[in-house]
């Protein structure tokens, strides 16, 4: 194994930085007396720097950053574009409620508009199989991929998921929230900073002259074969984004966990700022790649990066990679942990059990299958097309059982559970029996399929016709008196 000595004592040195300052900053900050408010949201405290930081390193890891570089089109920067969409539909209208309801999960607001602890833990064992089996993995993967890449590892890809899986896990179990948001703010600043210097000196490198890039990867309209037809952006992809960024515990659990409504609005704007920025970061030096080196695919930004980068300054864009890397990992412990302590431990089983003993015991059990499950994801042609179509499994009926909650009374939480189900089963038949359509259209199908079951439902089997809610108040709906 033949690793550049400068290049990884940087690294080292960085990453073990962030560690220590993350613990000095942690350790001067007061404790909450509420254990599930400490432990999974930070006591409260989080200023908007904290939750922006947060907020956007969770999401920016290495499953965006390889798999949407690896993509080498400037398609996918949609994804971006669409994402500013959901963080200010987040800032506006859901913050006010979750705050209004006190919540320490997303789910829990589900229970307190249907006063009903089954829907919110249905909900929330979708979110941790998705977790599970879809997230997890996914950033141990590319992760891995892009370290192995960058440094020309000998090692195993499952070796290096396995390093990576044991450091996020002590983050996640011994810091909780608090000292995540921390480290995900430094590594955030570092990433961005550094990312956008890897496109300048990629765009250097090839004298800022783009031609000779195929016109189907420099268009931002895609055609009817495509991973995003052009006609996708008025479905299913603002309800995707609405669903990751509304309801999605991994990343609003930073905004629950500042001190006020404004200070987690201020954070979520900020990082809608930062996010329109992103695309020269996780887009254009894919296609710089392409020019490079070919049709490359997930190899591509670390190949790249590896290539236009002195060791030095190689060695500290590993570290902010890897703390991005970590940073989503941990976070998904943590939000994980916190859905099954707070929905289903605590509400079934024991509701004084020790929140960080248990909060450890799931962390470890979803570390461990995620690492099983990482070489599943090895053959597959895009890792950013694949994750956003299996996320379609669980994230469509979410977020109708969101949108139904907020917006209609009278339902009976029965009613949306099997909806939900059957959204499940729905999609799975558009994803592996019978795609008529393309899967962001399907998802969006699926999403209102699953609340006009709901609805039906409602009234076929429980006699109830619900009513939409208007500025806190109800009034019946003349759509659902037809149903």
């Amino acid at each position: 194994m033949n690793i550049d000595s400068v290049q990884f004592g940087v690294f080292l040195l960085l990453t073990s930085l962030v560690g220590l300052i993350t613990w000095l900053k942690c350790r001067k900050q007061g404790r909450s007396t509420d254990s599930n408010k400490e432990y999974f949201l930070a006591g409260g405290n989080l200023t908007w720097v904290y939750v922006a930081g947060s907020i956007m390193l969770t999401n920016i890891s290495t499953e965006q950053i390889v798999g949407m570089n690896g993509a080498q089109s400037l398609l996918v920067a949609w994804w971006e574009i669409a994402a500013a969409a959901g963080l200010i539909i987040l800032a506006k209208w859901l913050i006010p409620l979750y705050y209004k309801y006190n919540c320490t999960t997303t789910t829990e607001l589900l229970e307190k508009r249907y006063n009903d602890k089954a829907l919110r833990a249905t909900v929330s064992i979708l979110f941790l199989l998705g977790y599970l089996f879809i997230l997890l993995p996914t950033v141990l993967y590319t992760g891995s991929l892009f370290m192995k890449s960058m440094f020309g590892l000998d090692l195993h890809v499952i070796t290096i998921a396995i390093i990576f899986a044991i450091v996020g896990s002590i983050y996640a179990i011994f810091g909780g929230l608090r000292a995540i948001a921390v480290s995900d703010t430094f590594n955030g600043v570092g990433l961005l900073v550094m990312g956008l210097l890897v496109t300048f000196l990629a765009l250097y490198a090839i004298d800022f002259d783009l031609s000779g890039i195929p016109a189907d990867r420099m268009t931002l309209i895609g055609s009817n074969d495509s991973d995003i037809p052009w006609h996708t952006l008025f479905t299913g992809m603002i309800f995707i984004q609405i669903f990751y960024w509304g309801t999605n515990m991994v990343i609003t659990q930073r905004a629950l966990a500042a001190k006020s409504v404004k200070e987690a609005q201020k954070g979520i704007y900020a990082a809608v700022v930062m996010k329109l920025l992103i695309p020269f970061v996780v887009v254009l030096p894919g296609m710089i790649a392409y020019k490079l080196y070919g049709n490359v695919g997930d190899v591509a930004y670390g190949t790249l990066v590896g290539d236009i980068l002195p060791s030095w300054l190689s060695g500290v864009f590993a570290a902010v990679m890897a703390g991005a890397v970590l940073s989503t990992f941990n976070s998904t412990l943590n939000s994980a942990a916190a859905l099954y302590v707070c929905d289903i431990h605590q509400k079934y089983f024991n509701a004084n059990a020790c929140v960080k003993a248990l909060s450890m015991r799931v962390s470890i059990l979803f570390a461990v299958i995620g690492i099983a499950l990482v070489p599943v994801l090895q053959n597959a042609r895009s890792i950013i097309a694949l994750l956003q179509q299996l996320n379609g499994l669980y994230s469509m009926p979410v977020l109708a059982a969101f949108l139904v909650a907020i917006l209609f009374g009278n339902v009976k939480p029965r009613a949306i559970m099997i909806s939900m189900l059957m959204g499940s089963g729905l999609y799975a038949i558009f994803t592996f029996a019978w795609t008529p359509l393309h899967y962001i259209h399907l998802m969006c199908i699926t999403l209102f399929a699953t609340m006009g079951c709901s609805l039906l439902l409602n009234k076929v089997l429980y006699g109830q016709r619900a009513q939409l809610r208007v500025a806190g108040k109800a009034r019946a709906d003349t759509a659902v008196e037809v149903v």
